[in-house]
C-alpha cells in the first residue's frame, strides 16, 4: 500500500469504516477508533507500524499473517472487528470523554445484537473511558455485556512502545486459549 498523502488523510476524517462482524463470533476485537490511514483504506489497523495483524498471527488467532486488506477473512475464523468510537482521527487523544461514553453505550447494543462469546477491547484507557471503569487492567474483566465476556488487551499501536509485540502476542494468546483455540482458529 502506498502511504496516503496529507490531503487524503485530511479528507478521510468524515469517512465511516465498516465493521467486520457477523452473529455469534468467538471474539469481537474492538479498537479505540479508526486512524486516518484506516479511514483512507477502509481496512482496520491499516497504519504501518500498527502491530495488530502481526500480533493476531503470532498469538495463534490466524494461521498466517493477514494484511489489513484481507480483514474479511477474519470471519472464517469467527473473529471480527469494530471500534468504540466510529469517528476517524489522527490520534486517539482527539476524542472527547462524551464520545467514549456514547461509544460504550453503542458498543453494548452492538454486542447484545451480535452475541460474540468474547469482546476484546484493544486499549485499557479506551475501555476505562467507555465503561467508566477506572480500575480496569489488561486481562479478563468481571463485566459481561449481554452474554459476552470481556477481555482488555494492550493497544497494538506503535505508540504503545512499553508493550513489545512478543508481550502482546502472549496476552492475545491468553484470550485465544480462554476462548477455545480450536474454535477460534477455525478448526472446530
Amino acid at each position: 500500500m502506498t502511504r496516503p498523502t496529507p490531503a487524503q488523510l485530511e479528507a478521510a476524517r468524515d469517512r465511516l469504516v465498516p465493521d467486520v462482524v457477523a452473529d455469534g463470533l468467538s471474539v469481537l476485537f474492538c479498537g479505540i477508533n479508526p486512524g486516518l490511514t484506516t479511514a483512507v483504506t477502509g481496512h482496520h489497523f491499516a497504519r504501518p507500524g500498527n502491530r495488530f495483524w502481526p500480533v493476531l498471527h503470532r498469538s495463534g488467532f490466524t494461521p498466517r499473517l493477514l494484511a489489513p486488506a484481507e480483514q474479511a477473512e477474519l470471519l472464517t475464523y469467527r473473529l471480527g472487528i469494530t471500534n468504540v468510537v466510529a469517528r476517524p482521527t489522527a490520534r486517539a487523544d482527539e476524542l472527547t470523554a462524551e464520545e467514549y461514553r456514547e461509544g460504550g453505550r453503542l458498543l453494548e447494543r452492538k454486542v447484545a445484537r451480535l452475541r460474540p462469546r468474547w469482546l476484546a477491547v484493544v486499549g485499557v484507557t479506551a475501555y476505562r473511558a467507555a465503561f467508566a471503569d477506572r480500575g480496569a487492567r489488561i486481562g479478563p474483566q468481571e463485566r459481561t455485556i449481554g452474554s459476552a465476556r470481556v477481555w482488555v488487551l494492550p493497544n497494538p499501536s506503535g505508540l504503545n512502545a512499553h508493550w513489545t509485540a512478543e508481550m502482546m502476542a502472549e496476552e492475545y494468546a491468553r484470550l485465544r486459549e480462554a476462548a477455545g483455540s480450536s474454535e477460534v482458529a477455525g478448526t472446530a
